[in-house]
């Protein structure tokens, strides 16, 4: 159970499924196992010829960190065979266990084409309580920076901003954004992570990785910190 969070319905228990976590690293590509130097060259465009070419480089680290995390979800939650499997379709591979999905997916880097990136993301959490054992914890830690939750009405960014400016300093809120409010970028006092809002998603940015506890209880910490607020646009926005 969450750190002095009430399990009402107030609670992310409620909600968890509605939540994802998301990490990502990378690397060159000249550095993945099936790259050949002597006959590759490395991507100097995303194409669908060169994002085909990633995928057959990248099989064997696919293969070899899904078939790890498959062995250890098992193993770490005593899933047996028909609870989990993993399906690998390079450049993807999906995790499916009775209680979550976990996705990777290898891309190349759109700024840096010689240049790839892994995305993790965990979802279709099935409910609160698995998030808050010490199994699961240590099964994903430091595997993702960034909880997004997807917004099922959608909200209007200006409003947004308009709620936050309209308070005074002791909410401890704060916002920032562009001239055209296509998004903004809000900072609660006491909680390392940005928190983002496009209107249609709501992403909690963190510095660094975490445990899926962590990164769920400074998501709970906002949440409360809109409710407070009472304003209309904020209270009910996660």
């Amino acid at each position: 159970m969450l750190a002095g969070v009430a399990k009402t319905a107030d609670d992310p228990h409620a909600f968890v499924s509605r939540i994802s976590l998301t990490g990502g690293s990378g690397g060159r590509v000249r550095t993945l196992k099936g790259f050949k130097k002597a006959i590759h060259t490395e991507p100097d465009a995303v194409t669908a010829a060169t994002s085909a070419f990633l995928a057959r480089l990248c099989a064997a680290e696919l293969v070899a960190e899904g078939e790890t995390l498959f062995a250890r979800t098992r193993t770490a939650l005593g899933y047996k065979r028909k609870e989990v499997a993993l399906e690998v379709a390079s450049p993807a591979a999906v995790l499916t266990a009775k209680d979550f999905t976990l996705e990777l997916a290898y891309a190349l880097e759109p700024g840096d084409p010689a240049a790839y990136i892994v995305t993790r993301t965990l979802h279709s959490l099935r409910g609160g309580d698995l998030v808050q054992t010490a199994e699961f914890d240590a099964l994903f830690a430091g595997m993702f920076s960034t909880v997004v939750l997807t917004l099922t009405k959608g909200v209007r960014v200006d409003a947004v901003i308009d709620a936050v400016e309209g308070l005074d300093d002791a909410a401890g809120l704060t916002v920032d954004y562009p001239s055209d409010c296509q998004h903004c970028v809000l900072s609660v006092e006491g909680v390392a992570a940005q928190v983002v809002c496009d209107g249609a998603t709501v992403e909690m940015r963190f510095p660094h990785p975490g445990t899926p506890r962590e990164l769920i209880e400074a998501f709970a910490a906002v949440r409360h910190a809109f409710a407070l607020t009472q304003a209309r646009g904020l209270a009910g926005l996660v």
